[in-house]
């Protein structure tokens, strides 16, 4: 199957989903899922490890693994309804998922003891994880870079969704995180700034460093990436759908 055409069909299963379970965050959903798609259908070894930080994007998530066949449809389909495995927060009780995230901040710490334990065992694996820009509100975001840098994890790979909204405002109205690279180059990191809807610039941005130092990515992306109607706006981020907005969106993407 074509890129464009699995994509496309993790966005409407992401629109789908979200209005038959009437939850939230399908803002911060529609934002990551080239993300998702490179690292799924592209970099994931079997050995490697995948963690969604930013686990209110679970249900994009979820979508991912059903395209890529490790979610059956029976289990999909059961996504906001009661006693589904499938909780709006991502689980590690649902196959394909390493560690439960909800609480923003919690992923990058984890992904950082994985990354230093492949290193420790002499593994070749590689640990891959998905942060908000939300999540540079965070002590523990920068706690979490010191620890990898300090330890050499070039192994690591932080991927920052920075669609640039958080909650109920924009990042640059909450708490200003710029000028990021020149941060985030301090921490004596790989730095690489791209457009995150962009495959190919997602896939460079992921190769093997060179230089002993953990990899960040910065990726601009829109929040509601692919319905013109839901990009950049900041109340996506908790609405949901109603059946003619829902007819709207999926008539958008085509």
């Amino acid at each position: 199957m074509k890129k464009s055409k699995i994509i496309k069909q993790i966005r409407e299963s992401i629109l789908k989903k979200t209005f038959d379970a009437q939850s939230s965050h399908i803002g911060s959903c529609l934002s990551i899922v080239e993300i998702l798609y490179s690292i799924y259908f592209h970099k994931l070894k079997k050995k490697d490890s995948f963690i969604l930080s930013k686990g209110h994007a679970a249900l994009a998530l979820y979508c991912t693994l059903h395209q890529k066949k490790i979610l059956k449809k029976k289990i999909i389909d059961t996504y906001g309804k009661n006693n589904s495995l499938l909780m709006s927060h991502v689980s590690h009780k649902v196959k394909g998922v390493e560690f439960s995230t909800g609480s923003l901040g919690h992923g990058l710490p984890y992904a950082v003891g994985k990354a230093l334990g492949e290193k420790i065992n002499k593994t070749k694996s590689k640990v891959y994880v998905l942060i908000s820009d939300g999540e540079l509100n965070e002590g523990t975001t920068w706690e979490s870079l010191l620890f990898a840098s300090f330890h050499q994890l070039d192994n690591l790979f932080i991927i920052i969704d920075y669609n640039k909204i958080q909650s109920l405002d924009f990042v640059k109205n909450v708490l200003k995180i710029e000028p990021l690279v020149k941060k985030l180059s301090a921490f004596n990191c790989n730095v690489a700034k791209i457009n995150g809807h962009d495959v190919k610039q997602i896939l460079s941005s992921l190769n093997l460093p060179k230089n002993k130092k953990p990899s960040i990515v910065i990726a601009n992306t829109i929040k509601g990436k692919g319905v013109e109607f839901m990009e950049n706006t900041i109340s996506w981020h908790y609405k949901s759908p109603d059946k003619k907005q829902l007819d709207k969106a999926l008539k958008n993407l085509k």
